[in-house]
């Protein structure tokens, strides 16, 4: 099958597992992405910089309408048998109308990891991908109550597709000498700051004498720590990528998960990464969470600050209990396909399901 993944690819986390994944199920496989169409060129650097910045942002303007001429020009030389655009931001729903019109056989699957029907995201930010909806021959909702809300917005059709781990990035190594001295700790967070509760159950660790690391950008957490006597001596916070985040994951005895409020998450990538690194979880509870790992045998989660640090307490005294829950975990993540290699085979599972694509 010839298939072309679409999206920003401004990161190594999102299209190109997708991308890396479907050449690996032996299919032809192409991509197309705008990241670069947004980067400054050396003639008028500073306004040529604020010009891109405003139409990236904005999605609008004569950069936008570039990026959709040259989409369709690579979908009409490719006439690939499947389409996934991953969130699709930048992508007009006249164009994917033009692309049906020329190849009415060819499947469009639209992917996002966002909640776009949350409160809160600008209107701006979801217009041409809402607007597209209908269009789509199959959507696919990363989180339960998305699956409803693209019904209601007009999707064909609606699969649920979670998040992933990738066996290349997620997987359990002994470190160096070095990087005992750069990871090890005893608990870690990689991940964003939002303005919900960890920054309060981060100093709730710190206070009771936990080794903490913290990752992520630091332009989100850096003026927001710098508040936090507590937290304060974590300055400046790095993202840690590739390699060095599975290091992060490796070298913490207990990786944490928070979930997005803005997104309305009830899971998140890292609770697939960080079992796949036979590193211990302990997550914000939730029930769709609960359905996946069973309660203190393949993870363990917590539901205020005082559960939190009673449960850190226990595992961070108990080695056998913590590795056994570790690796029960680590075996749970495999069994049960949450790879992203076994996610695409069930998307093209469910597009042969319309009667289009061909099947794996």
């Amino acid at each position: 099958m010839r298939i072309l993944v679409v999206g920003d690819w401004h990161s190594e986390l999102h299209e190109e597992t997708v991308y890396q994944a479907f050449k690996k199920l032996g299919h032809e496989v192409h991509r197309f992405s705008w990241h670069e169409y947004f980067q400054p060129s050396r003639a008028l650097w500073i306004v040529n910089h604020v010009l891109k910045k405003i139409q990236n942002k904005f999605m609008t303007g004569p950069i936008v309408a570039r990026i959709n001429r040259d989409f369709l020009a690579t979908v009409t030389a490719l006439q690939p048998n499947l389409v996934f655009i991953y969130r699709g931001t930048h992508i007009t729903p006249a164009s994917l109308r033009a692309v049906k019109a020329r190849f009415p056989s060819v499947t469009l699957v639209g992917y996002n990891n966002d909640d776009p029907f949350a409160p809160g995201h600008p209107l701006w930010l979801w217009r041409h991908f809402m607007g597209a909806i209908p269009v789509y021959d199959l959507m696919l909702a990363y989180r339960h109550s998305n699956v409803v809300d693209f019904v209601r917005a007009g999707a064909k059709k609606v699969q649920l597709l979670r998040a992933w781990f990738t066996e290349e990035r997620n997987h359990p190594v002994d470190l160096s000498t070095d990087e005992v001295e750069r990871f090890n700790c005893d608990v870690v967070f990689a991940g964003h700051y939002e303005s919900d509760n960890r920054l309060e159950f981060l100093e709730e660790i710190v206070r009771h004498g936990f080794k903490l690391r913290l990752f992520g950008p630091g332009y989100d957490w850096d003026p927001v720590i710098a508040k936090s006597p507590v937290l304060r001596h974590l300055m400046p916070v790095r993202l840690v990528w590739g390699e060095d985040y599975n290091r992060a994951l490796c070298g913490a005895k207990v990786a944490l998960c928070f979930f997005s409020k803005l997104n309305r998450d009830t899971y998140t990538r890292r609770c697939f990464e960080i079992p796949a690194t036979r590193t211990f979880m302990l997550s914000e509870y939730s029930e769709n969470l609960s359905g996946l790992y069973q309660e203190g045998v393949e993870a363990d989660f917590f539901r205020s600050k005082q559960e939190l640090i009673e449960k850190l307490r226990v595992y961070l005294s108990d080695d056998a209990r913590r590795k056994s829950v570790a690796e029960a975990g680590y075996q749970r993540v495999r069994t049960d396909g949450h790879d992203v290699v076994s996610r695409m085979r069930q998307v093209l599972e469910w597009a042969a399901e319309g009667g289009v694509a061909e099947a794996v």
